[in-house]
This record gives structure tokens, sequence and C-alpha cells, in this order.
């Protein structure tokens, strides 16, 4: 598994914000910015739904005022259906990440096998990272929201 002090992979995302959406490595999007990342295991599901992004369109402003440059949110889903959650959330700020394929999330080795219902899926976790480079990292055991929530970052910026 990925640790602090690790650089992020390079693998393709899509990242939906303000301006559109666009393919790109994921090496492009760290580079040079500060971004808290959370990830979690899917799009309209009941935890993430209620309370992981709730969280962070919440307070949002705070962690920005931290010196933050982006707030993204990762999910091994398609561009589709993130940016239909983004909009259902009212989270326009936060950056949403699809990982389509799950490829940052294998290269991270952040997988949650969840076979008996969705496939591969991402564990829940956030960071931050610092121009591409893992800086903290909090990944919840399973079936768990306790270290992932967003009042635990802005303690950590």
């Amino acid at each position: 598994m990925i640790q602090v002090g690790d650089a992020i992979p390079n693998a393709n995302i899509t990242v939906i914000d303000q301006s559109g959406q666009e393919t790109l490595n994921s090496t492009q999007f760290f580079k040079n910015k500060k971004v808290v990342l959370f990830a979690l295991p899917g799009a309209f599901t009941p935890t993430c739904s209620e309370a992981h992004l709730p969280g962070y369109v919440v307070n949002y402003d705070a962690i920005v005022s931290k010196g933050v440059d982006a707030v993204a949110c990762l999910s091994v889903n398609d561009s589709f259906v993130m940016k239909a959650w983004q909009e259902q959330q009212n989270a326009e700020h936060i950056t949403m990440i699809a990982d389509g394929g799950g490829a940052l999330t294998k290269a991270m080795d952040l997988v949650l096998d969840t076979s008996d219902f969705g496939g591969v899926r991402s564990q829940r976790y956030s960071m931050i990272v610092d121009n591409g480079n893992i800086i903290q990292l909090n990944v919840e055991a399973p079936n768990s929201f306790e270290v992932s929530d967003s009042e635990t970052v802005l303690t950590q910026l």
C-alpha cells in the first residue's frame, strides 16, 4: 500500500471540476499544488452520500483557507456518475476524480474488493498531497468511517 512520503503513481484519471471534464495523468493533476484527496467506495452509496462527501462540502472553505489548492473526491466510477453525484450533492467546488477502471486505485494498492456487489472499488481514505507527494494518509478500517473525514484532515493541515 502507498505510504506517507511516496509520490502519487502515474495513472489516467478523469477530472471533473467547474471548468468541465478532462482526462489526464494523475501526476499532471497533482503537480505544483497542494491537494486534499478523499476517496470512497462509490458515488450515491449511503455513507458516501450522507456523511463523507457532505463533510467536505461543508468544510471546503476552511480547508482551502489552510493553503489547499484543490479538494478532490476519487471513486472507481465513471465520469458521468461522478458528475451527476457532484450536482446532486451541491459539490460544485469539489473536484471529482473518476478512476473508472481503478487504475490509480490499483497503483496505490488501495483496492476494496466488493465482488459480491460492485467489483473493484476504492478503500475509504483521505490524504494530503503536496506537489505529488503524500504528506498525510488516513486509511479506514473495513466498514469504518472515523479517520478520513474532513474534520480529521482540517486538524492535519
